[in-house]
């Protein structure tokens, strides 16, 4: 079980109570298929991803990174039990969509990146590494069904 302090709780509740899910989880998810085109093969129904005009223009792509986010709330209201919250979905990535699990810190880190540039100046050292640690432990939870 993961300990948090109460800044961290108060820090990961205060940035996704601010956070437009469509925008960031669009822009967080094509950041990811841009940077990593490795990651695209996971996305053979989305179309069209053979640029990043293409990727950011694409409405599965802003569809599911909107997905993306809505599950990542589950996880903020759950930050005591994020393992227990997503053990079906470990189970689904993992046997069903046969995703390589490094790909969800691919993902994290993009999102970190779209939290960063949208927070700007309170982005600090301290609301970093809150959020990366709510992510690490989404990623591990997420990972989780692999191990």
């Amino acid at each position: 079980m993961v300990e948090w302090t109460e800044f961290e709780r108060n820090t990961i509740q205060d940035i996704f109570s601010k956070m437009n899910y469509d925008v960031v989880g669009q822009q967080a998810l094509a950041r990811c298929l841009v940077v990593y085109p490795w990651t695209q093969r996971y996305f053979g129904k989305f179309g069209n991803l053979y640029n990043a005009a293409a990727i950011m223009g694409n409405p599965m792509v802003a569809a599911h990174g909107s997905v993306v986010l809505n599950g990542l709330d589950r996880a903020v209201k759950n930050m005591d039990n994020i393992k227990g919250t997503y053990a079906e979905l470990s189970v689904l990535h993992s046997e069903k969509l046969h995703v390589d699990p490094d790909n969800f810190r691919l993902l994290a880190d993009c999102l970190t990146v779209v939290v960063a540039a949208q927070l700007g100046a309170s982005f600090t050292p301290n609301v970093q590494a809150a959020l990366q640690k709510f992510l690490a432990v989404v990623v591990s939870s997420l990972g989780r069904q692999y191990h």
